[in-house]
């Protein structure tokens, strides 16, 4: 359905290749994963398949791409819009209608479908992709996940026979990112339909992945092969698939029930051992705060990348929280985005905002730094409040990186783009592009913005606002089109500021990043909190937000790998005795006995 043959894609200003001499085929009825780290050319793959490479992003193509017999070279998107449906990272482009309905019809317009068909299928959408409630919503009001999903239903109901997904679950909640694959996996199964999909979030995609195609560095050469073998030898790998390593497992497993299975032994061995606390367990002391001591033993860990600066933001009082929400309500026209929360968040302190799409999770940062105004209830920040502060005035005090980094960007290369943040942020020459540099390596300053993946895009726009070092930074979904050594990189830098003793709530449903990083889970449903508490407390408790590693070792309290990998390594007499390697399984003993 799908072939790719000798297939290389070089841009006019990039001095090598992005893909190099792929030769891919992708059968009928395939579900076919396109792995590798951010950067490495999925996205140019995927848009070789429906045309948008090069016809609309330009560069060169060398070699052949053909869909159901078709050309693409000789074929412009157009004129493969019956075949091919296709969903990039940023659904807002996609869009050309103003409301819900209007957006799932629009495609079998063009296409020319006999109105019955198109109310039929309509419906048929609404339906699998739990969206009739939002039928007649205008797009602009909708969340992140929302416009996910309605851009995803627009290139369903055409029923084309290739489906071409870059990030497809990467703004879904954890509910609704299952209802989206269990979609996928039935056209697939029931109707025969190609899938081409690049994911970083793998733990929710490889388990149904047919076969894994895996591009290990720009311009490698690719890889193809089962799911199991391909993980064995790829970078990116999910938790369940890094435990499996760790615990020394053959053939690695790619569910939570394999790994079960499995995990017996490795729970015997980890019973007695005490759990280490997670990479963002809340210090000893008052929760949320850093000892004094330990936080002038690591202030200064940022100096050598970031600079002192020349603004000067004020610090907390040791015992009032740098943001308190108190009772607050937000309405959007008609819709109460927000109601009675209350949150106070302390310097030093890391909280994870979760729930469903739409829950009310931006709207709440957006009243953090002042861009939404509160319907009643207070929020102040660092003693101001924000909605009434000058921006120029609140920039000190508060920084958020919003879904859409292209809302921060401006300027023609990454170079200029970061020599505006130093600017700005009256930083040294160089800062923000040693921020750059540390958490996303590679990326040329000549590159214009928009010719960054989604993930790079995102990481330039984080370290403009890290940049300034504001004491209170907020992430709104931080980890899209991040792969998990990029996302690893950047819990480093957020570990780091918090120690230094910023604070930092992300809006994320990244389940992993929150047991990684927060101190604390807020969980919000249609407007409301309805947990507050430490993260392994509630999210241990929470079938939707329980990372992989707690799902698998369960009862046991262990949250992530790191977790794990640290219990395994400090405390050898618990884990089988000193002669028992630590990816060794108790009831599999090796040969070798001593080390």
């Amino acid at each position: 359905m799908i072939r790719f043959e000798d297939v290389s894609v070089r841009y006019d200003v990039a001095p090598e290749p992005t893909v190099r001499g792929v030769d891919l085929t992708v059968e009928e009825g395939e579900l076919m994963l396109l792995v590798g780290p951010s950067g490495v050319g999925k996205s140019t793959l995927l848009g070789a398949v429906n045309g948008l490479v090069p016809h609309f992003t330009g560069g060169t193509l060398h070699g052949r791409v053909t869909v159901a017999g078709r050309d693409t070279r000789s074929h412009k998107p157009r004129e493969l819009a019956d075949v091919v449906g296709s969903v990039g990272q940023d659904p807002l482009a996609h869009f050309v209608t103003d409301t819900v309905e209007d957006e799932l019809a629009y495609a079998m317009e063009s296409l020319g479908l006999a109105p019955e068909v198109m109310r039929r299928r309509v419906e048929e959408t609404l339906d699998l992709l739990g969206l009739a409630e939002l039928r007649d919503r205008p797009l602009a009001t909708l969340s992140g996940g929302q416009q996910q999903r309605v851009a995803i239903g627009s290139v369903l109901t055409p029923h084309p026979r290739v489906l071409v997904l870059d990030e497809p679950t990467s703004a879904l909640d954890p509910a609704a990112a299952e209802e989206v694959l269990a979609v996928l996996q039935r056209l697939v199964h029931d109707l025969g339909t190609t899938v081409l999909l690049a994911e970083h979030r793998l733990e929710r995609v490889v388990q149904y992945a047919d076969r894994v195609a895996l591009l290990a560095a720009p311009g490698a050469e690719l890889v193809t092969g089962p799911p199991a073998e391909v993980m064995a030898v790829s970078p990116v790998r999910p938790p369940v698939v890094a435990l499996g390593a760790l615990a020394g497992w053959d053939p690695l497993p790619l569910t939570v029930r394999d790994a079960r299975r499995r995990a017996a032994g490795l729970r015997e061995r980890l019973a007695e051992v005490p759990v280490p606390p997670p990479g963002g367990a809340a210090p000893a002391g008052a929760p949320g705060d850093l000892a004094a001591p330990r936080r002038e033993r690591r202030r200064g860990l940022l100096r050598g990348l970031l600079g002192s600066g020349r603004q000067q933001h004020p610090e907390p009082a040791a015992d009032e929280p740098y943001a308190r929400v108190s009772g607050l309500a937000v309405r959007r026209g008609r819709v109460e985005a927000l109601r009675e929360v209350s949150l106070s968040v302390a310097a030093g302190e890391t909280v994870a905002l979760m729930g469903r799409n739409g829950a009310g999770k931006s709207t709440l940062l957006g009243s953090l730094v002042g861009m939404v105004e509160p319907f009643s209830g207070t929020v102040r920040v660092g003693g101001l409040t924000p909605h009434r502060t000058r921006p120029q005035e609140l920039i000190g005090h508060v920084g958020l990186v919003p879904q859409d980094p292209r809302d921060l960007l401006s300027a023609d290369t990454v170079a200029a783009e970061c020599a505006a943040a130093d600017a700005d942020a009256a930083a040294g020459p160089g800062t923000c592009r040693a921020l750059v540099a540390r958490l996303l390596p590679g990326i040329d300053d000549a590159t214009h913005p928009r010719d960054l993946s989604e993930g790079q895009r995102l990481t330039l726009a984080l370290s403009i606002v890290l940049t300034s070092r504001p004491p209170l930074i907020l992430l709104d979904e931080p980890t899209r089109g991040l792969d998990y050594a990029a996302k690893a990189r950047l819990v480093d830098v957020l570990r780091d500021l918090v120690a230094e003793g910023h604070a930092v709530v992300l809006a994320t449903h990244d389940v992993e990043l929150a047991a990684e990083l927060a101190h604390r889970v807020v969980i919000l449903a249609e407007g409301e909190p309805v947990a507050d508490g430490p993260t392994a407390d509630v999210v241990r408790s929470s079938p939707s937000f329980a990372p992989q590693v707690t799902k698998i070792m369960a009862p046991q309290p262990w949250l992530t790998v790191s977790q794990v990998e640290r219990a395994l390594g400090t405390a050898p007499d618990a884990i089988g005795g000193p002669g028992r390697a630590p990816g060794q399984d108790s009831a599999d003993p090796g040969p070798e006995e001593q080390r």
